[in-house]
C-alpha cells in the first residue's frame, strides 16, 4: 500500500491538503503520513516547545483520521527550514505523491515565485498537489495540459495511472500559439481569412496531438485544443473552465541547467491563478496514489 505524504502549517490552509488527501486515500486504499517543520532559527526553549505542540495537534490529527475517517496515518516533526525539511522526508520516505494547501495569496499583490510552495513544487522529485478547492467529494474531472515536450509526453504515463486509480475522467488540452496572426492583423488581413488560418494551425495540431496520444497509455475522455491569445495559462484555465474541471495537471520543466532554477512560465502561473486544484507533476516523476 502506498503512502500519501501531507505538508501541514497547521494552518486552516493546511485543512485542504489534509482533507483532500484524505479522499485520495480512501478513493486509492493509500495510507497517509503528515509532516510539519518546526523553523529551528529560533531560541532551543522555543523550538521545542513548538516541536511539543505540533506534536498533540499532529498525534490528534491522526488518531481522528485512523479512528473516524479510517485511513491510516502517521506523522512525522522535523526542525529547520519549511522548503528544506519538507523535501528531506519526501527523498527518505520515497513517498508518490505530496500534497499541500494552497500558498497565501495577499489582496493587493498575489506572489507565488519565491514561496514554499514554489520552491518545494520546483525541487520536488515527486509530483506535487496543491489543495487550492474546498475538498467536499473525490474529483469530478481533470484537465491535463500538454504540449509536445519530452516532459509533458512523459507526464501522461503518470496521468494515465491517476485515471486508472482515481477513476476521474481526464480531458486532455493543448493551447497553441498562431504568432502569423500578429503580422497578418498588421497587414489589415481579413478577419474572415485570419479565422481561417487559425482553423488550419488548429486541424495540423490537433491532428499530431491525436498521433502522439494514440502511443501514450492514456485514454482521455476527450481531446480539445485551443488558441493561446492572452498566455498559455490563460487558454488552460480556459479549457478548465470549459470541461468544468476541478483538477488541473500541468508538468514542470526539466532539471538541468537554467531550468533547474526556473518552475516554468505557465506552471508558475497556472498555480499562481487557478482556483481549483493542481497537480504538478516533474520530468521523471512516478505514479501518484489517486
Amino acid at each position: 500500500m502506498q503512502t500519501i505524504l501531507v505538508a501541514t502549517d497547521l494552518s486552516p490552509r493546511s485543512d485542504r491538503a489534509v482533507r483532500r488527501a484524505l479522499l485520495l486515500a480512501r478513493a486509492s486504499g493509500a495510507s497517509l503520513s503528515l509532516v510539519h517543520v518546526v523553523d529551528d532559527d529560533q531560541p532551543r526553549a522555543v523550538i521545542e516547545a513548538e516541536c511539543a505542540a505540533a506534536e498533540r495537534i499532529l498525534a490528534d490529527q491522526a488518531r481522528s483520521l485512523q479512528e473516524i475517517d479510517g485511513v491510516e496515518c502517521a506523522h512525522h516533526i522535523t526542525t529547520g527550514d519549511a522548503f528544506a525539511g519538507i523535501l528531506q522526508v519526501v527523498r527518505e520516505g520515497g513517498y508518490p505523491l505530496l500534497v499541500l494547501g494552497p500558498h497565501r495569496r495577499q489582496l493587493l499583490r498575489d506572489v507565488f515565485v519565491g514561496t514554499t510552495a514554489e520552491r518545494v513544487i520546483r525541487a520536488c522529485a515527486a509530483p506535487v498537489l496543491m489543495a487550492n478547492a474546498v475538498p467536499a467529494a473525490p474529483y469530478r474531472h481533470a484537465l491535463a495540459a500538454v504540449d509536445f515536450s519530452d516532459s509533458a509526453m512523459h507526464a501522461l504515463d503518470v496521468v494515465s495511472r491517476i485515471a486508472a486509480l482515481s477513476k476521474v475522467p481526464i480531458t486532455i488540452g493543448h493551447a497553441f500559439d498562431a504568432p502569423e496572426t500578429g503580422l497578418m492583423k498588421r497587414a489589415a488581413v481579413a478577419a474572415a481569412d485570419i479565422d481561417l488560418h487559425v482553423g488550419e494551425v488548429k486541424r495540423d495540431v490537433t491532428a499530431e496531438l491525436h498521433a502522439r496520444l494514440a502511443k501514450m497509455p492514456v485514454e482521455p475522455a476527450q481531446i480539445i485544443t485551443r488558441l493561446a491569445q492572452a498566455s498559455t495559462a490563460a487558454a488552460i484555465q480556459a479549457m478548465a473552465r470549459e470541461v468544468g474541471a476541478d483538477l488541473v495537471i500541468v508538468g514542470t520543466r526539466g532539471r538541468t541547467g537554467l531550468a533547474k532554477a526556473l518552475l516554468g512560465s505557465v506552471a508558475e502561473a497556472v498555480l499562481r491563478n487557478a482556483e481549483c486544484d493542481v497537480l504538478a507533476i516533474p520530468p521523471m516523476a512516478d505514479t501518484v496514489s489517486g
